[in-house]
């Protein structure tokens, strides 16, 4: 590994008086509500985990997102910045309610939740510049890296994951002929290594996410939000087969369904308000999974893959907000002075 030679830099000066970024208030506003989502949902898992590795792995996981919300506090205390709301113990998790979930399906929901962590804070660093807020989503991001870590090394020392697909290592250096964008005429080319790492992700991400809003659906009170979820639910099963049928048919394979996770139970151990921010949230998720997929991808065809999820995803995400506001459960972020 390369050391970076240290900049000196000559009479650093310290500004006291720095004041908060609309960057450094929206990305630390984001951290405090989504750990302290992640926080209520941990303490339920933490109440139904049986084996002793994923035990350990969801303690870890709720202790970081108390440190996290910790930390975020003392910035908004130090700047007078009102503290959210977010969510509480008391008021959104019923944790009396019995089992929903095997324990399985903690370690494969933590890398689902790691992963917009990650994002949050991969995103966030380059845009903050005040030394507490970029010390925080360093200390964030590096977290959150060594908690995949030990999330990985469960899934496969358990047997819980199928790794990405393994295709040929090339035998010499191609350069992209005039078919490379062919996805429904003439020849169409094999997918390259770009494009099947995307769909696995974003099957990996669909197959966790079906299971979470299926449970969700299962157990949720208010009758408009259960049938949301049920949408939901289905969008989420034809997205899994589209992605998953662009890899079998390059004889790929691709990660299971985890249905099989959720129990029978249909007492909620969360209220209808912190659910349906989740599942919003977690869809507003496969957008920015979607930019990143289209990014890198050359067919027509899986274009139009991903622009037929985006669509209706952002419908599910539109309809979720209303009624959200309508009940009256969607935070206001900071936003700019009205002229």
């Amino acid at each position: 590994m390369i050391a970076l030679k240290p900049i000196n830099l000559s009479s650093p000066k310290t500004d006291t008086t720095e004041k908060l970024t609309s960057a450094e208030m929206g990305k630390l506003w984001a951290t405090y509500m989504g750990n302290s989502m992640a926080k209520c949902i941990l303490t339920y898992f933490r109440q139904h985990v049986e084996d002793e590795d994923i035990k350990t792995l969801v303690e870890n996981a709720y202790h970081l997102c108390a440190d996290f919300m910790k930390t975020t506090e003392e910035i908004f205390k130090k700047e007078n910045f009102p503290i959210p709301k977010g969510f509480s113990e008391e008021e959104d998790v019923n944790q009396g309610a019995p089992r929903l979930f095997e324990d399985e399906f903690y370690v494969h929901y933590l890398k689902y939740t790691a992963k917009a962590g990650m994002s949050i804070y991969n995103v966030g660093y380059p845009l903050v510049y005040r030394k507490d807020v970029r010390d925080l989503f360093r200390y964030c991001l590096e977290s959150t890296i060594d908690l995949m870590d030990q999330i990985k090394t469960i899934l496969m020392h358990k047997g819980l994951i199928i790794k990405p697909p393994l295709i040929p290592v090339p035998n010499k250096v191609e350069f992209i002929q005039k078919d490379f964008l062919n996805g429904f005429f003439g020849h169409v080319r094999p997918l390259h290594a770009l494009e099947i790492t995307h769909f696995y992700d974003n099957i990996e991400n669909n197959v966790t996410s079906k299971a979470l809003i299926m449970a969700f659906a299962q157990v949720a009170k208010d009758e408009q939000v259960r049938q949301l979820f049920e949408k939901g639910r289905d969008l989420t099963q034809t997205n899994v087969e589209r992605y998953m049928q662009k890899l079998h048919d390059e004889n790929l394979p691709s990660p299971s369904l985890i249905d099989h996770l959720v129990t029978n139970s249909t007492f909620s151990p969360y209220s209808d308000k912190i659910m349906l921010f989740h599942k919003a949230d977690m869809f507003s998720m496969k957008l920015r999974a979607f930019g990143n997929s289209v990014a890198v991808n050359g067919r027509h065809d899986v274009g139009l893959v991903y622009t037929r999820s985006f669509a209706k995803i952002s419908l599910f995400c539109e309809e979720a907000a209303k009624i959200m506001i309508e009940n009256g459960w969607m935070e206001q972020p900071p936003y700019a002075a009205e002229r």
